[in-house]
């Protein structure tokens, strides 16, 4: 037995990323959602079974932005590599990703709100992209509600920032495209629940207790990407073959 010291992340990891992150973002996810829907017409809002299909292929488009970006942060990975080497570089984005992901940790139980100016690398872009969103309301059919939901994935946001710098450490582009896409799969429940159960996952995520538990479990993930030979996901088994 021995230990893959290249390893930072995993699909599993980047889902449950998602999951438990995406509990913190829940009121502005809801807002955004509400938006969607008070632009439908009353006929589809009020029926749960017409609803749904909507929110859906929003959270699909969303996705399919988390995933580009992820890409993205895979192209990122390779040219910071290629001058510094493949071993140094590697770690200097591990160390990074650590940073940023303590950060997100702190950011969530509420012991560092500052974090939140991370955001504020995003905002250029989002302020080109955001009057495209604003073009597509009303939304009228599935495919608006796609195109929609990709402007959405693009929100300024520290916590998909710092799903972002984990999958930086991917080691590939595929890998870091892949890693985003489970961290998106992994918010969907939340984000798809806020219509169904909005007041229970509201009171859940003002939970104090519960938000320094995420915020726990995010610095834990980054101690993991600073020192990934302690994180038992990377432990590799060699079989002996008899001779």
């Amino acid at each position: 037995m021995d230990f893959d010291l290249a390893f930072t992340t995993s699909t599993m990891v980047a889902f449950t990323m998602g999951l438990f992150s995406s509990m913190h973002c829940i009121g502005m996810c809801g807002s955004i959602i509400g938006t969607l829907t008070l632009s439908l017409s009353p006929e589809i809002r009020n029926d749960k079974t017409r609803l749904i299909p909507f929110v859906f292929n929003y959270n699909l488009g969303r996705i399919l932005s988390y995933t580009l970006a992820g890409a993205l942060a895979g192209v990122i990975e390779t040219l910071i590599t290629m001058p510094m080497g493949e071993i140094s570089g590697h770690r200097l984005l591990q160390i990074l990703s650590a940073l940023v992901m303590t950060g997100a940790g702190l950011y969530i139980a509420g012991w560092f709100p500052r974090f939140a100016y991370i955001e504020k690398i995003g905002l250029r872009f989002w302020k080109l992209i955001e009057p495209w969103g604003r073009k597509l309301i009303p939304v009228k059919n599935y495919s608006q509600a796609f195109l929609f939901g990709m402007v959405w994935g693009w929100l300024p946001c520290g916590l998909v920032y710092s799903a972002l710098a984990l999958a930086a450490t991917a080691g590939s582009i595929s890998q870091s495209a892949l890693s985003m896409l489970f961290f998106g799969l992994g918010t969907l429940p939340a984000v798809m629940g806020v219509g169904i159960m909005t007041g229970f996952l509201t009171k859940l995520s003002r939970m104090k207790r519960f938000k320094q538990a995420i915020g726990l479990f995010m610095m834990a993930l980054a101690l993991m990407a600073a020192l990934p030979w302690i994180n038992p996901m990377a432990i590799t088994t060699h079989h002996m073959l008899l001779h």
